[in-house]
């Protein structure tokens, strides 16, 4: 097979577990409201709840964090005790761009928040030449899940990256469930060993990080709060990883049949041993990143009313409909067929709902 590496070929976005979307549909459920319509209008088929393994697109999560943020007037989406009030994200992003440095920005957002929220304190603490985010309990019997906390934990680190203009590396991420973290590729976001803590979530990295400039704008904040929080999903993924170079390898040859790990290696200028190294350094395995490949475009692809089903499987290299029906039924839990259907009567797409 001739194969080769283009760093500008097309892309396909990593899809998120259903995991998430059933937590941060709890949020609702704790306010009586019912989830169905609400999965319905995000275009997220109720059917895939019960399917552990299934996967949602970016559009599809994003979607639904509008539409329960809308509809609770809250933006941690009813998954706290008190409600935060719609705008204070926006509020403070505006503050936060008047400090000078990324170090400033945190302690002055995190004193923010320190007003807004009953349920958890987030703190930076500084040790050396290590910075730590924590995000605690506040009280004996915290009322909000732990998602709430989790969430925070990621956009604190996502918005961070976005004041700086470049991914801040993290030395180690404490999760508060490792088995959960696992299971969906929380540590293929971060780049970063997970550690088990019961205490709280965070992360750690190198202090002097706290000393970049924050160079964001009034302009570009416009623009960033179009489409905040869901564009910080994984914005920061490391493109630069073993595994990325080769998922956007592969992407060029989806519908032509995937290389072997042999053909691959010699495209990075490795051995195979050493490309079954990396992935493994990094959690993953060639197999594994081909099938999350091929889940991942078989969503974006079924999105497109452009497409018919023949034309899909096509383009993700199966030559029979059948095997791809099963493949797709393996990896989501519904037929391609009606999953597609769920898609395009979703109402508008997120970016216009706004």
């Amino acid at each position: 097979m001739n194969i080769r590496f283009d760093g500008s070929a097309m892309t396909t976005s990593h899809t998120i577990s259903i995991h998430h979307v059933e937590q941060m549909l709890a949020g609702a459920c704790r306010h009586g409201v019912d989830p169905e319509p609400v999965m319905q209008r995000a275009g997220i088929p109720v059917r895939l709840l019960k399917s552990p393994l299934s996967r949602v697109s970016q559009d599809q999560y994003a979607r639904l964090m509008y539409l329960l943020r809308r509809d609770l007037r809250d933006e941690f989406f009813g998954l706290c005790s008190h409600p935060v009030p719609l705008g204070a994200f926006a509020h403070m992003c505006q503050d936060l761009i008047q400090c000078e440095t990324l170090g400033d920005a945190l302690r002055r957002g995190f004193t923010f928040y320190h007003l807004l929220l009953k349920d958890f304190v987030p703190r930076l603490v500084v040790q050396g030449e290590t910075a730590h985010v924590c995000v605690r309990d506040q009280g004996d019997e915290p009322a909000c899940l732990s998602y709430a906390k989790r969430m925070f934990m990621f956009f604190t680190w996502g918005l961070a990256s976005w004041l700086a203009a470049r991914r801040i590396p993290l030395q180690q991420v404490s999760y508060q469930d490792m088995g959960d973290g696992k299971s969906n590729r929380i540590h293929l976001i971060f780049d970063a060993p997970l550690k088990a803590n019961d205490n709280c979530f965070g992360f750690t990295f190198e202090s002097r990080w706290l000393e970049l400039p924050v160079v964001q704008n009034r302009l570009s904040l416009t623009s960033f709060l179009r489409q905040a929080p869901a564009n910080l999903l994984v914005r920061y993924r490391d493109e630069t990883s073993c595994s990325e170079r080769i998922r956007r390898l592969l992407r060029r040859h989806l519908s032509s049949g995937l290389p072997t790990l042999e053909e691959v290696g010699s495209v990075l200028g490795m051995t195979p041993q050493t490309v079954r190294r990396r992935l493994r350094d990094e959690g993953q395995c060639y197999q594994g990143l081909k099938d999350n490949l091929r889940c991942d475009a078989a969503i974006e692809y079924l999105s497109r009313p452009d497409l018919n089903l023949v034309d899909v499987a096509s383009k993700l290299g199966f030559s029979e409909l059948s095997t791809f029906h099963r493949a797709f039924k393996k990896w989501t839990g519904l037929p391609p067929g009606e999953y597609r259907y769920t898609r395009l009567r979703a109402a508008r797409p997120y970016l216009n709902m706004q």
